[in-house]
């Protein structure tokens, strides 16, 4: 038994010892440090503390899942840039086919990161994540929480598809 534990210890060693550095979220981390930029609100519909909650989120996210070192520097291993794209809310569930029983609160966000280890790693891309609400409740009263949330999944895209190569 201990025979076999020492070989498939030696395999993992010899197999994963070429790939880069993995956490146990599965994402590969070539460098040591990563650049972060605001994220402009570039939407139609402004809300005021959107940008720096959107920024503050996926900043938190790579650096509490990765390990990398934030600098302010142009020459980071990693460097990520993007800004706001869409802040919208729209009717998307209708009661008796006159009364509006669900709105949905969409967030798009254009991304820039660029992976100077690897550069197949870089990529631009769109995300846009949204939740639903009641109609009978006002955006004002549900919006800090619907942010949050939304906020939550386009971190989770955006470190995925940088880090996780999904």
């Amino acid at each position: 038994m201990k025979q076999l534990i020492l070989i498939l210890c030696a395999f993992l060693s010899l197999t994963l010892g070429g790939c880069g550095v993995y956490s146990f979220t599965g994402a590969s981390v070539e460098g040591k440090t990563i650049n972060f930029h605001t994220f402009e609100n570039r939407a139609r519909n402004v809300m005021p503390s959107l940008s720096a909650t959107l920024t503050n989120k996926i900043r938190n996210r790579i650096l509490s899942q990765t390990g990398l070192a934030p600098v302010n520097t142009e020459d980071a291993d990693y460097d990520l840039s993007g800004f706001i794209t869409n802040y919208d809310v729209s009717v998307t569930g209708v009661q008796n086919t006159q009364t509006a029983s669900l709105n949905r609160l969409t967030i798009t966000v254009q991304v820039d990161f660029k992976n100077r280890k690897n550069k197949k790693g870089s990529y631009q891309q769109s995300f846009s994540r949204f939740a639903d609400f009641s109609a009978t409740q006002a955006l004002q009263s549900v919006e800090a929480r619907l942010i949050e949330e939304i906020g939550t999944q386009l971190a989770d895209d955006i470190f995925n598809k940088a880090f996780v190569n999904w």
